[in-house]
Order: structure tokens, then C-alpha cells, then sequence
């Protein structure tokens, strides 16, 4: 493809941008605000409106090429790049960037995508956001080109088979956790609820009670609402290192809790996610891996999930080659360009570990969809319904464009 011309336009995300240390100490929430001081750089409220920046393509032939740039609600948080700010951004991506598209020939998506992944200016890496929103608008833009769906480039680069298969997809409830649940249930989705357990008070409990309530309720409701007996969801819950905090990051006093949501979750297998965040990479990678042991020593089905301090294709690998987990969360804004989930996601299913390729809430339409297409081709074992926290909108983007997907694979095996 040609690039003949290049559009930027300001947007505005699925959700919000949160200033995780700030809840985690206990913010007061005032309706759907945060009231007090905000204590990552860069946030001047506690919660703030999400943005995003929409990267337009003009090809030769008159299609437009299309790629959002978007960041993880929690930015600035566990080892990720700051707040993504259109006002912040947009000169610098018409100064820098427009001019390295404009007239340029990209045949590949891999090769045009590692390219911007790898460039630096002043001695910096693009924003994650950037390489993310890039990564989309290429590969959309070399599947517009060439006829293709976007997961058919991404398995012919990579040599991959392109098996008309679902991905399982994991819904989140936002603070909604019981409401949305019903809904889950009823739209029989594969994996359920997130639930959102980011502060000790009011939903872990000082002694851990409030989430082993939860646990215990989801799993009667499932079996209350099921349509038949066959259904049969994970449970995965993200309890944003909150569980570390109450038990002293204690790995043994932690895989002893986690065995109460065990049995909690009975016949249900439950996977946690981000049971500790120690505060950098290394430390996070050993303790996690302290909890796994312990966890096996007391023979528990409990999965352990990674998410903080694993943010790059290296930190997928290094999480995955510690074994101290037993699935990685590929965070796809964090890895910035897409070809690193690919990678990433590959890595993972050659060396043991569950591959679950998610995201945030606060991505775009766009990137979801997209994102939709390379879970397909690298075979993710399950991705995030997303953006949003309202749980229908986001599954349904999700669902209806893997569904649409999946009926044009079809379709054309039988040519």
C-alpha cells in the first residue's frame, strides 16, 4: 500500500483514566468521581476523562486505514508509560510522524510495525500509544490493500494456520460486579467477572471477607441462572494487589486465602488476577512465583494470573520462562505495537504458559476489533471484551466481530 496522505483526529476512549496509587490509598468516592490529591505524575483529578487519537491512512486507491492510539486506564502505573494526552500528543505526531508515512510503501505489517515499534526520537521510544494506535492503522491499512481480512495478514506473516475457531472472551463487570454478572450469565459468556477489586475497604475486606463473599455469591448465581447444566464459566478476578496489602505480601498466608475462594468457587475454576503488586519487576516475579509453589504444595486449582510489571514482549517472556504463574496477561496498549502481542502470545503457547491477550477498558471500537483479529491468528486461549465498563457494549463489539470473522473464514474454505 501507498500511504498518499495522513489524518489525525482527537477522540474520546471507552472509559476513564485512573489514578491507581490514589485509590489504592483509599480515595473517597463521591458518585462516579475520586475526591483528594491525585499521586501519579501527570493526573491533575484522581479520575479523568480517557482520550484517544485517531491515526487516518489515505491510500492510493481512496480507502482510508484506520488505528486508534489509546492507554491503559491505570497509566503511570506498575512500570507503564504516562498519561496519553491528545492535547500533549497530537503536534508531536504531526511533526514527527505524518512526515515518516506520507508516501511511504508498506507490503508487510510485521516489518512496517517493528520499524515505528524500534524508532526513537531525542534518544525516546514512541508512547506506547502511539506504537499501538500505529500497529493498527498498518495492518488495516496492508489488509485494505491486498484483500485480506487483518487476521489473515497477521497468520500468512506469520506462517501460522487460520483455523475458524473462537477465542474465549472475558467479560468485566466494572463496579457493577452483581448486576453485570446476571447479564453475563444470561449471554452465556465464556469467562466472568473481573469484578474490579482495587481497594481494600468495601470490596476485599481488611480480612479478605468481602471478596470471599463475592466469590461464593457468584458461584450460586451461575448455577441459579444457567440456562442448562452445561455452562460452565471461569471465574477470573482481578484484585489489583489488594490481597498482598491485607496479608503482608505473605505468600504462604496468601495461597492460604486464595484456597478459601477455592471452595468458594466449587465446581467453577478460578483464576486470580494480580494478587500482589510489589512495586517493580523482579521482586513481583518471585513473589508471584513464591505464591504458585505454595499454591501447588497444597495441590489448588487456583490459577494465578500476571498483569503488573509485565508490560513488554521481554517481560512476557521473562514472567513465562520464571514460571511464576500460570497465565500472562499480554496487555496489548502497554506492548505498544501489535506485532509484540502476536509475538507475545506465540511465546506463550510454545513454552506451557496460558496466553490472555487483554487490554483496558479504556481502549476504542477500533483497537478492539482489531485486537479481535490477532487473537484469532496467534490463538490467544482468551481475550478481554472491551472498552468499556458497562459489560454489553464491549462484549458485543468483541463477540459480533469475531462472529463476523469467523463466517468469512468459513465462507472462504469452502471457495
Amino acid at each position: 500500500m501507498r500511504v498518499l496522505d495522513v489524518c489525525f483526529a482527537r477522540g474520546t476512549t471507552g472509559f476513564f483514566f485512573d489514578d491507581q496509587a490514589a485509590i489504592k490509598k483509599g480515595a473517597d468516592r463521591d458518585g462516579f468521581v475520586y475526591r483528594g490529591e491525585p499521586s501519579t505524575g501527570g493526573f491533575h483529578k484522581i479520575r479523568q476523562a480517557g482520550e484517544c487519537v485517531s491515526i487516518m491512512l489515505v491510500l492510493e486507491d481512496g480507502q482510508v486505514a484506520l488505528g486508534d492510539c489509546a492507554a491503559v486506564q491505570y497509566s503511570g502505573a506498575g512500570g507503564r508509560d504516562p498519561l496519553f494526552l491528545a492535547e500533549t500528543y497530537l503536534p508531536f505526531l504531526q511533526r514527527e510522524i505524518a512526515p515518516r508515512l506520507k508516501g511511504r510503501v508498506f507490503d508487510s505489517f510485521r516489518e512496517a510495525a517493528a520499524e515505528f515499534d524500534q524508532l526513537q526520537i531525542e534518544g525516546r521510544p514512541l508512547h506506547t500509544a502511539i506504537r499501538y494506535g500505529l500497529s493498527q492503522a498498518l495492518l488495516d491499512g496492508v489488509a485494505r490493500s491486498s484483500g485480506r481480512l487483518m487476521a489473515e495478514v497477521v497468520a500468512e506473516e506469520y506462517g501460522l494456520p487460520l483455523q475458524a475457531r473462537r477465542v474465549p472472551i472475558f467479560a468485566q463487570s466494572g463496579d457493577d460486579r452483581y448486576l453485570n454478572v446476571d447479564k453475563m450469565i444470561l449471554k452465556g459468556v465464556d469467562v466472568l467477572p473481573h469484578a474490579l477489586i482495587n481497594a481494600v475497604d468495601g470490596k476485599l475486606g481488611r480480612h479478605g471477607q468481602d471478596l470471599l463473599e463475592y466469590v461464593g455469591w457468584l458461584a450460586r448465581r451461575i448455577q441459579d441462572l444457567r440456562p442448562d447444566p452445561s455452562y460452565q464459566p471461569d471465574l477470573h478476578i482481578d484484585v489489583y494487589g489488594t490481597i498482598g496489602l491485607i496479608f503482608d505480601h505473605d505468600p504462604s498466608r496468601i495461597a492460604e486465602y486464595l484456597g478459601t475462594l477455592e471452595k468458594a468457587a466449587g465446581a467453577f475454576r478460578l483464576y486470580l488476577e494480580g494478587p500482589v503488586d510489589m512495586g517493580g519487576r523482579e521482586l513481583q516475579m518471585e513473589v508471584l512465583g513464591q505464591i504458585r509453589q505454595s499454591l501447588d504444595q497444597r495441590g489448588s486449582s487456583v490459577r494465578i494470573v500476571a498483569d503488573e510489571w509485565c508490560n513488554t514482549y521481554q517481560d512476557v517472556v521473562d514472567f513465562t520462562d520464571r514460571k511464576c504463574c500460570h497465565m500472562v496477561q499480554i496487555k496489548t496498549p502497554d506492548l505498544g505495537s501489535l506485532h509484540n502481542t502476536v509475538q507475545s502470545v506465540l511465546y506463550c503457547r510454545a513454552h506451557g504458559m496460558e496466553a490472555y491477550q487483554g487490554g483496558t477498558c479504556n481502549e476504542t471500537d477500533v483497537s478492539a476489533r482489531a485486537c479481535v483479529h490477532v487473537a484469532l491468528a496467534a490463538g490467544a486461549e482468551r481475550m478481554l471484551a472491551k472498552p468499556g465498563m458497562g459489560f454489553d457494549e464491549g462484549y458485543m463489539m468483541v463477540n459480533n466481530e469475531m462472529e463476523r470473522t469467523l463466517a468469512l473464514l468459513r465462507r472462504r474454505a469452502l471457495d
